[in-house]
């Protein structure tokens, strides 16, 4: 089939069956579609809807999430996953706001410099935001494309992109750019999906050759399998006489950075740890059951271990670190065990 024919298909289907819907197309502003882009990474549709609905209401614009402090941007994100992308939203929003006067940039090369923002998602704002052809390639098109042509190989080697990224310029058109780009991410997303596609109502179904072969699961190429190493840490609920629970701020960067969590320490003495690293004596606990969370590149195993803190040095003075109140949230981040520890706090208060 040739490009135009395979485009052309695309975009009848998309007139009838397409997702025109969708929160963040209502308007077309530019910070609209760069939340939901940024959100959308790594992340399905029917998740992000109600983070998005509910950040926007919170920071309406540019100039609202620019001025709003990191820990109501990771409040507002907590449970999303990834939260480098919201620390890189924030800092994205401070740099518009004083270098291009709280206006998003058309520039296809400015706005792939800003942080948090790659090729595709810099091609798929300016399409959708502007109208502009540029082309894009995330989860859903890589899948696409590389079933259409029967493209071997795992999509993150440098070679296989390299054929992907060719496809997505070859069909993407001048006109209709916007209905194109939706059309083929919601291709990906509900028919020509990782698993159990449905390939008799794919439009472009007659000039598929992994449909051909009969082995349209086949494409793309899963990332090579690698066994992730565990990793283990105890996180430390240190309760006061008030019921308090000592938090502490991560480091801006890394794992889970810029959000709150319990204290955390690895093979050392806890009550040592305690008093060396918080300045607190503490009577601890028996240990709550153990909980994993699992990462891209590795598991971590978490021992929730309770205890009461018998005496306060240094604490207060420390202004990353806080006694909070499980019943009362305010507006800070968690990651999800946090979060889930949290809850069972104040079930147990």
């Amino acid at each position: 089939m040739k490009a135009n024919a395979f485009t052309d298909r695309l975009l009848a289907w998309y007139d009838h069956h397409g997702r025109k819907g969708l929160p963040w197309h209502r308007n077309r502003s530019a910070y609209a579609i760069w939340v939901s882009e940024i959100m959308l990474q790594q992340t399905q549709v029917s998740t992000v809807i109600p983070y998005f609905h509910r950040f926007v209401e919170h920071f309406p614009d540019i100039e609202a999430l620019a001025t709003g402090s990191l820990d109501e941007v990771l409040h507002y994100w907590t449970g999303l996953g990834y939260y480098a992308r919201a620390r890189n939203l924030h800092k994205t929003a401070r740099i518009i706001v004083e270098q291009y006067h709280g206006r998003f940039p058309r520039d296809y090369e400015t706005a792939q410099a800003l942080p948090g923002i790659g090729a595709s998602t810099a091609g798929a704002i300016l399409a959708f935001a502007f109208g502009k052809r540029h082309v894009i390639l995330d989860g859903n098109v890589k899948r696409v494309l590389a079933r259409y042509h029967a493209v071997d190989g795992w999509p993150g080697e440098r070679d296989v992109a390299a054929r992907l990224w060719d496809l997505a310029d070859r069909y993407t058109p001048r006109t209709r750019v916007r209905a194109y780009t939706q059309a083929i991410m919601d291709l990906g997303a509900t028919v020509c999906r990782r698993t159990r596609p449905d390939c008799a109502h794919c439009p472009v179904r007659m000039g598929c050759r992994a449909l051909a072969l009969g082995t349209p699961q086949r494409y793309p190429a899963a990332r090579p399998r690698r066994s992730l190493p565990t990793r283990t840490t105890a996180m430390i609920m240190i309760r006061d006489r008030r019921g308090r629970v000592l938090l502490q701020r991560r480091p801006p960067t890394g794992l889970w950075g810029g959000l709150w969590g319990f204290p955390e320490c690895g093979d050392e003495d806890i009550g040592e740890w305690c008093q060396q690293a918080l300045g607190l004596r503490v009577e601890l606990a028996t240990p709550w059951r153990p909980l994993r969370h699992t990462f891209s590149h590795f598991h971590l195993q978490i021992t929730p271990i309770a205890a009461r803190a018998v005496s306060s040095d240094q604490v207060m003075e420390n202004p990353e670190m806080v006694w909070y109140n499980p019943n009362q949230p305010d507006e800070r981040g968690f990651a999800a065990p946090v979060k889930r520890l949290l809850q069972q706090l104040r079930e147990t208060t």
